[in-house]
């Protein structure tokens, strides 16, 4: 009898207080930072994935179109999802080409107004809208200003200090496909890539310019943010968390084109018949009259 009570008050030690829910838990102790790093980069970056495919698949099935004919409507969608992963278009590292510093600027500023780079803030502001990060922001349209200026302003110091520094050390951080085979290959390729960047003469070093820029924008943006996220250990999860995703689209940038090839010829029927007469006949100068001689056979 004394060892079952004894049973029931050990484990009476481990309830909570009546009236005390887990959030109350949650806020008392606080954890870690690599438990922080790891917990909101499982939350937020597979939802955004979801969603950036689902968005992307079709200007992918588009892209294989378009490099065929560039001047194709929708190829300006394609051009702002390739800039703003930061890719070389499809082309493999053996076509690499250093820029000259007027096509740094050009990516610079193009980047900077890239319409998907707001999406992508005002998404991440929804996220910690929702989780209540920081918990000094209040709620509704105010709140989430904050939380939208917060992310922008990261992303923008982190994108400005990276332009700075890649062009005085002549680095290239743009993605170039690996060309490589197997997907072990490929993927250790990809997640390298983000801290590795071309030099001008196409070797691969540690990337000083695109960890440089993330550091800067996590742990600049302490200045602005409330005491609960101002101290050195939030930079270093923000910082973590920014690395580890930057790893994890680099294998979608690897395997994307393939993705858009796979489904650009599954979406390609053979034309039969009138069809391939009248498909054939458009990219010709004599379309008029085979198309009259079309017509005059079928009726």
């Amino acid at each position: 009898m004394n060892s079952i009570t004894r049973h029931a008050r050990h484990s009476q030690e481990w309830l909570p207080a009546p009236g005390l829910h887990l959030r109350d838990l949650r806020a008392g102790t606080k954890p870690t930072a690599s438990a922080r790093w790891a917990k909101e980069l499982i939350g937020k970056f597979p939802s955004f994935l979801v969603i950036f495919l689902t968005l992307s698949t079709p200007l992918l099935v588009a892209q294989e179109e378009t490099d065929a004919n560039p001047k194709k409507p929708g190829s300006g969608l394609i051009d702002y999802l390739l800039n703003y992963l930061n890719m070389a278009g499809t082309k493999k590292s053996n076509e690499f080409v250093p820029m000259t510093q007027a096509e740094r600027n050009r990516l610079y500023f193009k980047t900077m107004r890239n319409p998907l780079g707001f999406v992508k803030a005002g998404f991440s502001a929804g996220i910690d809208q929702a989780n209540d990060k920081p918990e000094e922001w209040e709620q509704g349209a105010s709140g989430y200003g904050k939380r939208f200026a917060n992310i922008l302003g990261q992303y923008s110091i982190q994108r400005t200090v990276t332009y700075g520094l890649a062009s005085a050390l002549h680095e290239d951080n743009r993605y170039f496909n690996s060309g490589k085979k197997g997907f072990w290959p490929r993927t250790g390729y990809a997640l390298t890539s983000g801290i590795l960047a071309r030099h001008d003469d196409g070797s691969r070093h540690f990337s000083i310019s695109q960890v440089g820029g993330v550091a800067a924008g996590a742990f600049i943006a302490r200045a602005w943010l409330p005491p609960s996220q101002s101290s050195a250990s939030d930079g270093a999860v923000s910082f973590g968390i920014t690395m580890g995703s930057n790893a994890g689209f680099g294998i979608v940038k690897e395997y994307l084109p393939d993705l858009g090839r796979a489904l650009a010829k599954k979406h390609k029927k053979p034309a039969t018949g009138s069809g391939a007469s009248s498909v054939n006949l458009r990219h010709s100068d004599q379309d008029l009259d085979w198309r009259s001689c079309t017509s005059v056979n079928l009726n």
